[in-house]
């Protein structure tokens, strides 16, 4: 059935595997080593009365996931410019994480980079991501509609540089997916085991998307985030022993952005993670309402916090969010099969 496929499927589950195991062997050192520095997560202080209990633990487990991933990669994956392109926007996201989190800890406040900083920082990073992508890797700067065969073109406004092009709108278009996927992963990441099991079921998709659109190296990175985020499960369960921090949720909403654009999933990407679109628009409503009107939609933004406000437990909320994260993935990849016979 598989044909030519059979080794490559066989690379891609082996790569969920390899950075699995090499999370969950990393991560309880890792752990130690934060607790005997002190280093934890500074709870905020508006946020649910239930998470106070939160305060200390360690953090930043992102450098874990990350490493992880890059080592299955580098193992399991046939390098080349698409991998690297995907992989170092990633891992330069995931830097930016850091120096966010390490600024909380510093600080001894919730609060670390302003969001002005880290919008620079995101978009010099997708900036580079998308020419190198369109110059290098060969991505057309369109945006695809599977489910309907339809392609918006936006490289109508491209200016060359000496034979470099540099598609405006495209740009733009991908900053915004780029942003806006790693911040909205970013706010998901606020109970435990949230963010991990929902990344791991969308970039399982994702990986299946790659697969499909014959992007080998992509399918494995893509699948090596999901088996890094199973091991990360093992110890941010509830209740977490470690959180994975901006480190981790910045990184991990830039690589499926990154794995979307070489793939021209792009807008599948945004159905397949639903519920992070869900989650930022709820936290984009309920500021625009209240500041408009001084009341609220939500009994807490992001939305997770307004479930636990009406009484559902924590782990309650996280298994529900993981079955509608299953529900949206099921129908994004679907649409996009559906596209592509």
């Amino acid at each position: 059935m598989f044909g030519n496929h059979a080794y490559p499927t066989f690379q891609v589950f082996l790569a969920i595997f390899v950075a699995m195991v090499i999370a969950i062997v990393l991560m309880p050192a890792f752990i130690k080593l934060l607790t005997r520095r002190h280093i934890g997560q500074e709870v905020r202080a508006d946020g649910p009365s239930t998470h106070l209990v939160k305060q200390g633990t360690p953090t930043m487990g992102g450098l874990v996931i990350l490493v992880a991933v890059t080592i299955a990669v580098l193992l399991l994956a046939p390098l080349d410019a698409a991998l690297w392109l995907v992989l170092l926007s990633t891992l330069a996201t995931g830097a930016l994480g850091f120096v966010d989190d390490a600024s909380k800890v510093l600080k001894k406040r919730s609060l670390g980079l302003t969001p002005k900083a880290k919008l620079l920082m995101q978009a010099l990073i997708s900036t580079v991501f998308c020419l190198f992508a369109v110059n290098s890797v060969g991505i057309p700067a369109t945006i695809s509609f599977p489910f309907v065969h339809w392609t918006l073109d936006l490289g109508v406004l491209t200016t060359h540089v000496g034979g470099f092009a540099i598609p405006w709108l495209y740009v733009i278009f991908v900053f915004l997916l780029m942003a806006g996927l790693s911040n909205a992963v970013n706010l998901t990441d606020g109970l435990d085991g949230l963010a991990g099991g929902t990344v791991m079921i969308v970039m399982a998709a994702m990986a299946a998307i790659a697969f499909r659109s014959d992007h080998l190296d992509v399918a494995v990175f893509s699948a090596a985030c999901a088996g890094a985020c199973i091991g990360f499960l093992w110890f941010n369960c509830y209740p977490a022993s470690i959180f994975m921090g901006d480190t981790g949720s910045l990184a991990l909403g830039t690589a499926l952005a990154g794995v979307a654009v070489i793939c021209k999933a792009e807008v599948c990407s945004l159905i397949i993670g639903g519920l992070f679109v869900v989650e930022a628009l709820s936290v984009l409503i309920q500021v625009l309402h209240f500041k408009r009107t001084k009341k609220r939609v939500f009994l807490m933004a992001p939305i997770h916090h307004h479930f636990e406000k009406k009484g559902w437990s924590e782990t309650k909320v996280v298994i529900r969010f993981w079955i509608i994260t299953g529900m949206f993935a099921c129908l994004g990849f679907a649409m996009y099969f559906a596209g592509t016979l």
